[in-house]
């Protein structure tokens, strides 16, 4: 492996696992990294044949965040993200031109895609590894997790979503804790404020998430990838524009297979067969 690190993909039946594997960085988001990200989902959400996906990282941290020192120099290693070692400075807007087709799309594509998204975190989720884990449907922690948003202590404002997430998941006043303060916030105090599905003991996280994990997979895809659409779409509209969506939904929900599937199960009492289709 390089020291640019890698992203894993395994795929386990209906399941996609995506390991970020550069544990000697705490898996660090490298640039070859964050565009292996931006190939794997961008394929994963046009496969029919997926049901779930599932994030982790290699070792004992999930993500340290995007690797600064290679993001801000293009891969030259240097002491100052705002300075080169021959002292010239990134070209003027290049942080604006970049990052939407990078660790933005990241957020995006995750955000997005029409099926359940699935993180489980040790140790350190940091700024965009922070922000991964929280933008999936269900964030599962090992207690010794560490949620941090470190962009103010950097000397920096805060990106890849931290603002959009943070306040609608724990409330404006605990988001300017965590984006102005740079507090760092257990897996325990985490689940308990709802930025979390879920903290669990450390050798109990693997078998939390696949149970999770099986249960999606098991469960309407369509009807899950359409449910997931309309909570973010009511995150930004009217009661009344989201149940004209609800509705647009419920039409194409009603016309799949596990549809059907449902219904029969319910008429003869039984657990229902989903295929996700």
């Amino acid at each position: 492996m390089s020291d640019d690190g890698s992203v894993r993909a395994v795929r386990d039946g209906a399941v996609l696992h995506l390991t970020l594997d550069r544990p000697e960085r705490r898996n660090s988001l490298s640039h070859s990294m964050t565009d292996a990200l931006v190939e794997v989902l961008t394929a994963a959400a046009t496969d029919d044949t997926l049901r779930a996906l599932h994030i982790t990282g290699e070792g004992d941290d999930f993500c340290a965040g995007a690797d600064w020192v290679a993001t801000s120099t293009g891969g030259q290693e240097r002491s100052d993200p705002g300075k080169s070692t021959g002292g010239k400075r990134p070209r003027t807007a290049d942080l604006v031109r970049r990052i939407p087709h990078t660790s933005h799309r990241v957020i995006e594509l995750v955000h997005g895609i029409h099926l359940p998204v699935v993180c489980s975190v040790r140790g350190w989720a940091v700024g965009l590894g922070c922000n991964l884990a929280l933008v999936a449907d269900f964030a599962v922690a090992a207690d010794n997790a560490v949620f941090w948003e470190p962009f103010i202590a950097r000397g920096f404002s805060p990106d890849s979503g931290a603002s959009w997430l943070l306040p609608r998941l724990i409330g404006v006043a605990r988001a300017k804790r965590m984006l102005l303060l740079g507090e760092k916030v257990t897996a325990a105090d985490a689940a308990d404020w709802g930025l979390i599905h879920r903290a669990v003991p450390r050798d109990a996280l693997d078998a939390t998430v696949t149970e999770l994990l099986t249960r999606l997979a098991d469960g309407p895809t369509v009807a899950l990838g359409l449910a997931k659409q309309a909570i973010h779409h009511g995150q930004h509209t009217t009661l009344g524009a989201t149940m004209t969506q609800e509705l647009f939904n419920l039409e194409l929900s009603c016309r799949t297979s596990d549809f059907k599937e449902g219904l029969a199960a319910f008429q003869e009492r039984r657990a229902p067969d989903f295929r996700g289709r």
